[in-house]
């Protein structure tokens, strides 16, 4: 346990990040669930699923080298972060992180899940949006926390905190903001309602967790609020592969819509348009090979 002096409060801290308190945590909770809310409302806008536009063959390679770059740009950075803090002998190896096994369990079920969800679209469609699915859905959770935690980061790195919190989340943001982007590639991804939901319950629990103080899950609660809203987050993440069922059904085709019943408003009209029985007759004696005669029926007597 590492005591941190804040400018008003004096807590002890065990983690990665400081925990919030006092007015902090509630703004945070209130500004979360004003973001659940407007979440939910623009999933109630949603009639249907809809389906992001699939980007072109120049798109698509501008996506992939600039993720490549973006982790790349990670990649470098993290060694820079790592070494100043050894510099100033505040890095002593990470706290215990009992979150990993979770994440790493809801990946392999993602991944399977969106392989066998895409399997009529042929091998190439089902690896590549498992893979895909596989990568964002962490991304989910870890944009919207790591904007909760970046300006919180423990211990501070001297002499500048807030360059070094920019070395290392600047990066991280760009590789977490391109792998979401990649959800582009995957012909199955349809945009749902349950997404949008499901983020929003995300939110929510998010909510809950900044009320708590948002604090490290070393401790039983958030512990358990981290781990519930990792899992609302790969549920989103889920929602965009899986069929979806339509809200309103399919239109009917013109032959099986049934012609229009006659009524006195249909015999009113061909009453006013004599013009019409003779025009009709008129082309079926035009119909009627030459020399054929008209007979009248005979009685059935």
């Amino acid at each position: 346990m590492k005591p941190y002096f804040d400018t008003n409060t004096t807590m002890t801290e065990y983690g990665t990040w400081v925990s919030y308190s006092g007015t902090a945590r509630i703004v945070l909770a209130i500004v979360l669930l004003a973001a659940a809310g407007g979440v939910v409302f623009a999933g109630t806008r949603l009639a249907l699923p809809i389906r992001p536009a699939r980007p072109g063959e120049g798109t698509r390679t501008f996506m992939l080298v600039t993720w490549g770059l973006a982790i790349t740009a990670f990649l470098v950075c993290l060694p820079i972060y790592v070494h100043q803090a050894r510099r100033e002998h505040l890095f002593h190896g990470t706290p215990a992180d009992p979150i990993t096994p979770v994440t790493v369990t809801c990946v392999a079920v993602i991944f399977f899940i969106t392989l066998l969800a895409s399997r009529s679209h042929g091998w190439r469609v089902m690896l590549a949006s498992a893979v895909i699915g596989a990568m964002a859905a962490p991304m989910i959770f870890e944009f919207p926390f790591d904007l909760i935690v970046m300006a919180r980061t423990y211990p501070p790195i001297p002499p500048d905190p807030a360059l070094y919190r920019v070395v290392f989340f600047a990066p991280l943001f760009l590789v977490e903001f391109t792998t979401l982007t990649l959800l582009r590639l995957s012909p199955t991804v349809k945009l749902s309602r349950t997404a949008f939901f499901s983020f929003a319950l995300m939110l929510a629990v998010f909510a809950v967790w900044g009320l708590s103080g948002f604090a490290y899950p070393s401790a039983p609660v958030p512990f358990a609020l981290n781990v519930l809203s990792k899992i609302l987050a790969f549920v989103t993440a889920l929602s965009l592969f899986l069929p979806q069922r339509t809200l309103a059904s399919a239109p009917r085709s013109a032959s099986s819509i049934p012609p229009p019943e006659s009524g006195p408003g249909q015999a009113t009209f061909e009453s006013r348009n004599p013009t019409s029985h003779a025009a009709e007759a008129h082309a079926l004696a035009s119909a009627r090979p030459s020399g054929a005669r008209l007979t009248a029926p005979r009685s059935a007597g």
